[in-house]
């Protein structure tokens, strides 16, 4: 909106004004608005949560037994303090014009609601029972391929149905027809991979923060055609608007974290954790960065993976893998503290994210 209102030509004298036409003046005044917005959010909103909430976010009985004593009464929905947060900030700086802007935030919006009705059922029922999987995962499905179908058609020609592949410059894999049926999956798949990570105070958020901020740079280098040339990566004209949307991701994400840190006051609950993830997976797809996406988000896909293979292994053999999937609960079942956990897959996803960022030169 501010963009539209006092944004003027590059040839113009807008004097202050003229800021308002660099993407990284908007961008990091869209991190600092979400920022600003969440922070003021949190405490009467987290005191309203705990008033109708009562007994705070439903434990599942299957979880690590510390959980149930240490967790119990700390509300969740969280997440939509950063929705508000990304929503407004977003509107606020970013070039309303630009429809990978509308195409990203389609897709958080879709991810929210349906983590919202989950949460809020589980609330309403008071247990960890909510939306029916096959519910849940249709819609997400179906707002994925939308968005693949709307990704695609703002693709430059012969870019639209194809797969870049990190490291190798200039090659890409015609996908043809199945192009949003990758896309769904990319989407869909990434925000339950962050759900599933989202199960101690802080371990989804900052992994989420660290590839936001990677994907940050690389919407910008993406979308601007002097750095992709110089990089050898793929140019994307209007991509590097997706870098006011990183940006105020950061900013609610930090403000979430100041609520979140251990021991967490308030938790995103699925409402935040499949409208990060889903964001995420947007973002990728619309940057052709869907395999950096793999490297960047490796401990969203660790995580996942580590449920695909006990949920198989136990319905082959009846026995466990893992003492408890995701593996972040295997830690916990090995004795592991919650802050060593949470702190040293920071650090696993702070690696990844410098590996995500080496494709960028490596071609």
């Amino acid at each position: 909106m501010l963009y539209s209102l006092f944004a003027v030509s590059e040839s113009g004298h807008g004097g202050l004004f003229n800021l308002f036409h660099y993407l990284t003046f908007r961008s990091g005044g869209a991190c600092l608005t979400a920022l600003v917005i969440s922070l003021s959010l949190g405490q009467p909103f987290i005191r309203y949560l705990k008033r109708i909430q009562r007994d705070g976010q439903p434990i599942r009985e299957l979880g690590p037994e510390r959980h149930l004593t240490e967790k119990a009464g700390t509300p969740t929905m969280g997440g939509v303090m950063i929705f508000l947060s990304l929503i407004a900030s977003t509107l606020l700086w970013a070039d309303l014009r630009n429809g990978f802007v509308w195409a990203v935030l389609f897709v958080s919006s879709a991810f929210f609601a349906v983590g919202f009705a989950d949460d809020y059922l589980k609330l309403s029922r008071r247990n960890s029972h909510g939306v029916s999987k096959k519910m849940r995962l249709g819609c997400e499905f179906l707002a994925a391929l939308i968005a693949g179908y709307w990704l695609q058609s703002l693709m430059p020609v012969g870019m639209q149905n194809a797969l870049a592949i990190p490291f190798i410059k200039n090659l890409l894999i015609p996908l043809g027809l199945a192009f949003p049926i990758f896309a769904m999956l990319t989407i869909a798949g990434f925000g339950n991979a962050v759900n599933f990570t989202d199960g101690l105070d802080g371990l989804a958020i900052v992994p989420t923060l660290i590839a936001t901020l990677v994907f940050g740079v690389i919407t910008y280098l993406v979308g601007n055609h002097v750095f992709a040339e110089y990089l050898q990566i793929h140019f994307i004209p209007g991509t590097g608007e997706l870098c006011v949307f990183c940006a105020a991701l950061v900013g609610a994400g930090l403000g979430f974290l100041w609520f979140n840190a251990q021991p967490a006051e308030v938790f995103m609950g699925d409402t935040g954790s499949l409208l990060l993830g889903g964001a995420l997976g947007a973002i990728a797809v619309a940057i052709k960065h869907e395999i950096v996406l793999c490297i960047v988000g490796g401990l969203f896909v660790v995580e996942t993976i580590s449920v695909v293979i006990q949920v198989f292994w136990f319905k082959r053999t009846g026995r466990r893998i893992f003492l408890m999937a995701p593996i972040h609960h295997h830690f916990e079942k090995k004795g592991w503290s919650e802050s060593k956990i949470v702190v040293r897959f920071w650090i696993v996803a702070f690696v990844l994210g410098l590996i995500g960022l080496s494709t960028l030169k490596l071609q």
